[in-house]
């Protein structure tokens, strides 16, 4: 099987140049995969097992974690499922929080904190450099303005040592990433974004025209009841669930908008799967508009 045919290319959205490696734009996020509060193991480790391989048996070669999941957890887990990985293999994790004994995220962002953080990833996952290492910015709840010029220096040793790949950005705002933008080769930019929670139009458009990833999390969160009304309307129309219409808007959306939803189940990552290859009409994706003005 050639590249133009490889599995990757047939998931929904294709594939994206992500620095200087292909992968397939609907990718999967791990974080589900620890227990109750991402914190501590799974209920079901065999059911754990079973979708990292089934993620990987559908040709998805983004997975996105981080060692803060659990704390460890996740990363131990991919590890033990995909181990050796294939070289058409990308995981990005990120640093910038740790976890407390309450399952509270407090930030961890002085420079020996990231290398720490740095490598407990390598150790965990098994590898001796990571592909992406995303720098997370503000707080539990959004992004919060200042400077990252101190943290995002600290990386990029860490990355001249060679036990980075690619640098990217999370929980970030414009500003901040004009800033790192001024500093490092940025790849890739992960904040909160949905078809109803849409403070990164603008962004998403300049990074498209840059070639830069566009990474949203939360599919579904920040809606108002009037606005999963709407997303049922259409979703009901379509004959497919709210998170199939939502995945499906972002894929086509802007083309270097990348999907990690997250799942504990192969089964549901299967359903995820179709869902995002819903095609929209223009009347759908006029309606869907509508929610986030």
């Amino acid at each position: 099987m050639d590249a133009s045919t490889s599995p990757a290319t047939l998931l929904p959205g294709g594939t994206w140049t992500l620095g200087d490696r292909t992968v397939s734009r609907f990718g999967y996020g791990a974080m589900q995969l620890a227990g109750p509060g991402v914190m501590g193991p799974p209920s079901d480790h065999a059911g754990a097992m079973a979708v990292l391989r089934e993620a990987a048996d559908q040709g998805i070669t983004h997975i996105d974690t981080s060692d803060a999941y659990g704390p460890h957890i996740t990363n131990q887990l991919i590890r033990e499922a995909l181990y050796p990985y294939p070289e058409t293999l990308f995981i990005a994790t990120k640093v910038g929080a740790e976890r407390d004994a309450q399952g509270g995220w407090p930030t961890k962002r002085q420079p020996s904190d990231l290398r720490e953080q740095v490598h407990e990833n390598l150790r965990t996952l098994g590898v001796e450099r990571l592909d992406l290492v995303n720098l997370r910015m503000g707080d539990a709840g959004s992004p919060r303005p200042g400077s990252l010029a101190e943290p995002l220096h600290a990386l990029m040793e860490l990355q001249q040592e060679g036990l980075i790949g690619e640098l990217g950005l999370s929980n970030v705002t414009d500003a901040q990433v004009a800033e790192a933008q001024g500093i490092a080769r940025i790849v890739c930019v992960q904040n909160m974004y949905n078809v109803a929670y849409r403070q990164d139009d603008a962004l998403i458009s300049r990074l498209a025209d840059e070639r830069i990833a566009y990474v949203p999390f939360f599919p579904l969160g920040g809606f108002t009841p009037l606005q999963s009304a709407a997303l049922s309307r259409v979703s009901a129309a379509a004959g497919a669930s709210p998170l199939s219409v939502a995945l499906a808007w972002l894929l086509q959306r802007s083309p270097n908008i990348l999907l990690i939803p997250g799942t504990s189940s192969a089964a549901h990552l299967r359903e995820n799967i179709a869902g995002a290859g819903l095609v929209l009409s223009a009347e759908d994706v006029r309606e869907l508009d509508s929610i986030g003005n």
